[in-house]
């Protein structure tokens, strides 16, 4: 399993921007997933699901943003970047947040269903650290509702 990071003030801003990001998802018929690459504590990219609006089931918040982020960088690493995403990264989103090898990834609704520490834990580049929980509950209550609202 990834290392454990501390929790930061930045990460709470951060987390905000995130979330706007998941609004703006809600808003278009997306699942309220949002997620924003930071690079030296300033955004160099923001996304959110795509999945309906492009029908493309690979267009999640996290796939989104590393290609945002690496096209502002110009290359595929993203080093020493941190990904803030609303709700803990899936399986195929940590694949590939490994192989851009983010230095950190913070979350903030755990996925007890589909999230990466119970599918796929060392699926992340070993040198990333992980934060989760990092507003949770509002991470959480954005999905819950949306949820809600589809039934």
């Amino acid at each position: 399993m990834s290392p454990i990071s501390p929790i930061t003030q930045k990460d709470h801003h951060f987390m905000q921007h995130a979330l706007d990001e998941a609004r703006l998802a809600l808003k278009a018929g997306e699942v309220p997933i949002g997620a924003v690459v930071v690079c030296q504590d300033r955004i160099i990219a923001r996304a959110h699901n795509l999945t309906e609006t492009l029908c493309d089931v690979t267009a999640h918040a996290e796939m989104q943003a590393i290609t945002a982020a690496a096209n502002q960088l110009g290359g595929k690493y993203l080093t020493h970047c941190t990904l803030y995403v609303t709700v803990e990264p899936c399986t195929m989103c940590a694949g590939a947040l490994g192989w851009a090898q983010l230095s950190r990834i913070v979350y903030g609704a755990t996925d007890e269903k589909r999230g990466f520490h119970r599918y796929a834990p060392q699926a992340l580049h070993p040198k990333t650290t992980v934060t989760g929980g990092i507003l949770e509950e509002e991470c959480r209550q954005l999905m819950q509702d949306f949820f809600k609202q589809k039934r």
